[in-house]
């Protein structure tokens, strides 16, 4: 007979799978015709950073409010233009781990309200891994906690009913607080480009399905 702690580990694992093919289904159904932003170029050291000090594991309704581009966060929207500059044909692009020594250089540097120059101090997989160390260390995930059962049963009710599952699906979305609801729309645009690629980087839209549903949902 398993133990409490391997059923919460069983049932964490199936959440993560149920999760990293829900988000596959989403940018599928919900994305196809989305237009792709071309970056801006502000990766350089130019971009000014607010003065505030821990912009990791702030609640997103608190960057929102300081956000120059449709209520993402800045370190979002900086790490964002870099990738699709120089990482959209990158082989294995959010599967391979960057540089420990980078990665907490770059967090002390956006928590410390620094100007970050991921051109020059970052590289593909370190700025790709600090995304999701932002993503991960939300107090509260990109999706809540009270929208996970009624997210994951629609899915698992309807997923065989691709109509009426995205109809049920759109408007669980739509409740989505603004903030995390933009973070979504952002992200999720900025996937389906990076699936674009997946002939040279290998990052189908299920591959990252499987890297961000844990991530999203936590």
């Amino acid at each position: 007979m398993s133990s409490p702690k391997e059923v919460h580990r069983d049932k964490q694992l199936v959440l993560s799978q149920t999760v990293g093919w829900f988000v596959f289904f989403i940018l599928q159904q919900s994305l196809s015709s989305v237009k792709i932003k071309q970056g801006t170029n502000k990766v350089a050291p130019d971009f000014q950073l607010t003065k505030r000090r821990n912009n990791f594991g702030v609640p997103l309704e608190t960057l929102a409010q300081e956000a120059t581009q449709c209520q993402v966060p800045f370190v979002v929207t900086q790490m964002v233009e870099y990738l699709e500059m120089f990482g959209l044909d990158h082989v294995g692009l959010f599967r391979i781990s960057g540089s420990v020594n980078k990665i907490k250089a770059l967090k002390q540097k956006y928590d410390e309200g620094e100007k970050v120059d991921l051109i020059n101090d970052g590289d593909i997989d370190s700025v790709a891994s600090i995304l999701k160390l932002f993503l991960k260390e939300l107090p509260v995930a990109v999706f809540p906690d009270n929208l996970h059962a009624n997210l994951l049963k629609t899915f698992e009710d309807n997923k065989n009913h691709m109509a009426e599952c995205t109809r049920c699906l759109k408007r669980l979305l739509s409740s989505l607080p603004k903030a995390h609801y933009s973070l979504f729309q952002f992200l999720s645009t900025f996937l389906l480009n990076v699936a674009s690629h997946s002939e040279m980087n290998h990052m189908t839209l299920e591959n990252l399905a499987i890297v961000f549903g844990p991530t999203l949902f936590q």
